[in-house]
């Protein structure tokens, strides 16, 4: 079939097509409760237009979603969210946020499978929410790092006091982050990486 003018179907943007150097493709996902500001990250931080899965919140949604200090949230992710980072020339990271709402949780072990490793965000103001999500983590065997996301009105505690409230190793790294600013979503997968490689390094898991 021949496809002329306006039905031709166009290529990838330059913009998105993989840079020839790359030469590693890592899975990376990243999850938290409902609000905690995974959409945000993956979105601040991707080097392509970031895919979203996110639909108006509705009546049909109270009373079934906690949004606790998330009242202002107007839209929600029902699928995944979906970017892609360059760490190096050769090291390219693909970021899939999972749903935080728990009638969704069913679609994360898709979203999990071949994951090499995960950033859980925590909201200080909603520490019980992450117990969950870094049980499952667990389960799986997916190594991760606690990044907590700053809220203006969310309570500030020390790294040790956190680690104790969340009941993780002092083996887990907790890094604090602002989603919204692509250098600080960024140190944070790096955080991640190098965690990844410490436990490559040793023959150790999480």
């Amino acid at each position: 079939m021949d496809f002329k003018g306006s039905d031709t179907v166009p290529g990838p943007r330059a913009e998105d097509q993989l840079p020839h150097t790359a030469q590693a493709a890592v899975k990376i996902v990243v999850v938290g409760g409902f609000g905690v500001g995974k959409t945000t990250m993956v979105g601040s931080v991707s080097e392509i237009k970031p895919l979203t899965t996110e639909e108006t919140m509705t009546q049909a949604g109270i009373g079934v979603d906690d949004n606790y200090g998330s009242a202002s949230k107007t839209a929600t992710t029902v699928a995944m969210d979906f970017g892609r980072i360059r760490i190096t020339d050769q090291l390219v990271l693909y970021l899939f946020g999972t749903p935080g709402q728990e009638r969704f949780w069913f679609l994360w072990n898709g979203l999990f499978e071949g994951a090499l490793g995960a950033v859980v965000l925590v909201d200080t103001r909603r520490l019980e929410v992450s117990f969950d999500v870094m049980g499952r983590l667990e389960e799986r065997g997916v190594p991760f790092v606690v990044a907590v996301n700053s809220f203006p009105d969310g309570p500030r505690y020390p790294v040790e006091d956190l680690r104790s409230a969340l009941d993780l190793s002092e083996q887990i790294p907790i890094v604090e982050c602002d989603v919204r600013r692509r250098a600080s979503s960024r140190d944070v997968l790096m955080t991640l990486m190098r965690f990844l490689h410490s436990l490559a390094m040793t023959g150790s898991r999480a």
